[in-house]
């Protein structure tokens, strides 16, 4: 969860777990051949796979190696010397559904509710138990409007999903039975550095570690741990119950496995993951986002273009095309394919950005003049923003309902 409070919440040292060793310097061990596919966190027990809920919809088993198939084997074959990958390919017939959320602020609570649409159980998690009970409040409250409005996620009714969540303040009883661990804790490097520490003392070879994390890089969040491998972040884009995308970026020793596994489970619960191949700073969404940001600043800044009008140009341009297909296919489209487009508008595009600027301060003379224009659009008092945050909300639910419905030729 984001927001000062929940940083000042999370600033405080994490509990440390009861009675776990200090972390092996070695790779997690291989699982027994044909071993259940549950292993209770940090323990030699092994407990069977839950029932899934009676009316969820049928799904396959969450594999470590995404969809079945010739690409699901062709994963196996390459990848199932690790140790760690081995205990994770034991679980292939699971059908497993123990998912924990660490954090319980709005990305987290997001994340729970996801996960309940699918069928997953939940546990949410946060170090202290007063947010965690209010965090099920509000996702009541959530669930219940989103029924009502006919925008709930899932084959199963609010109180159905709701029965699949609980909460906890205590990290080894969250991850205690699970495949899947996503992080949300505060932007912060050392603290979620702090957290997958912990994590990887009290897991075993068949969970996932995910982070939402949006900006840090996996080779500085997960550098050291007993079980890379089975390490990724899962970026989710805000708010995540109605925006589907999620960017799965991988660690330069995660897994293929892992990757699958992960993409198979967005899937599953019906968001739209994209595979980042490797690491970059910004992953692809934030840079994309931030070089439309700069040029956007620069134009505000010459006098070019108001501020107002610039955000039509996005909502009413733009905005309406890319909500649909994206600037290659817009490219392929708006010519006789690709290669006619590069023909046609190369020297242009190459004239237009040479002439873009060196990257804005966003500070200063621009900020105020900006922060003015966009308050006399929203107050920036809670009560305005909380008012626009949701209305935005329900445009994007009744988009994803659009797009839905129509299906490409």
């Amino acid at each position: 969860g984001g927001g000062r409070s929940a940083r000042a919440r999370w600033a405080r040292p994490l509990p440390a777990p009861p009675s776990v060793a200090a972390p092996s310097t070695r790779r997690a061990p291989a699982a027994r051949p044909g071993a259940p596919a549950r292993a209770r966190a940090g323990r030699g027990e092994v407990e069977a796979p839950p029932a899934p809920h009676p009316r969820a919809r049928p799904r396959r088993a969450l594999s470590p190696f995404g969809a079945g198939g010739a690409s699901a084997r062709a994963a196996r074959a390459a990848v199932v010397g690790s140790g760690t990958v081995r205990a994770m390919a034991s679980s292939a017939s699971s059908t497993a559904d123990g998912v924990a959320v660490v954090g319980s602020g709005l990305i987290g609570r997001s994340w729970a509710m996801l996960f309940a649409s699918g069928g997953f159980r939940v546990k949410l998690y946060d170090i202290e138990q007063q947010q965690v009970t209010g965090a099920l409040d509000t996702i009541r409250k959530e669930m219940k409007l989103l029924e009502q409005s006919g925008a709930l996620k899932g084959s199963l009714g609010a109180e159905e999903q709701l029965a699949l969540i609980s909460g906890c303040s205590d990290l080894r009883e969250a991850v205690e039975g699970t495949v899947h661990i996503q992080e949300c804790v505060p932007e912060n490097l050392e603290l979620k550095q702090q957290l997958f520490a912990q994590l990887d003392q009290i897991v075993d070879g068949n969970v996932v570690l995910s982070s939402s994390s949006s900006c840090l890089l996996p080779s500085k969040l997960f550098a050291g741990l007993v079980h890379v491998r089975q390490c990724l972040v899962a970026h989710p884009v805000n708010p995540p119950y109605h925006v589907p995308l999620v960017e799965l970026v991988p660690h330069p020793e995660t897994a293929p496995a892992t990757m699958d596994r992960t993409y198979a489970l967005m899937r599953q619960i019906g968001q739209s993951p994209v595979r980042i191949l490797k690491e970059v700073d910004g992953f692809a969404l934030n840079r994309l986002q931030y070089a439309l940001i700069g040029e956007a600043w620069r134009l505000v800044e010459a006098g070019i273009v108001s501020p107002g009008d610039l955000d039509l140009v996005m909502s009413d341009g733009l905005g309406l095309r890319y909500a649909f297909i994206g600037p290659l296919e817009t490219m392929h489209l708006n010519a006789e394919g690709m290669l006619s487009y590069c023909d046609r508008y190369r020297e242009g595009m190459k004239r237009v950005l040479k002439t873009f600027g060196p990257i804005p301060e966003f500070s200063g003379a621009v900020a105020e003049k900006v922060h003015q224009a966009m308050c006399v659009k929203v107050p920036d008092d809670p009560e305005h923003l909380a008012a626009r945050r949701e209305w935005r909300d329900g445009c994007l639910m009744r988009l994803a309902k659009l797009k839905g419905q129509v299906q490409p030729p």
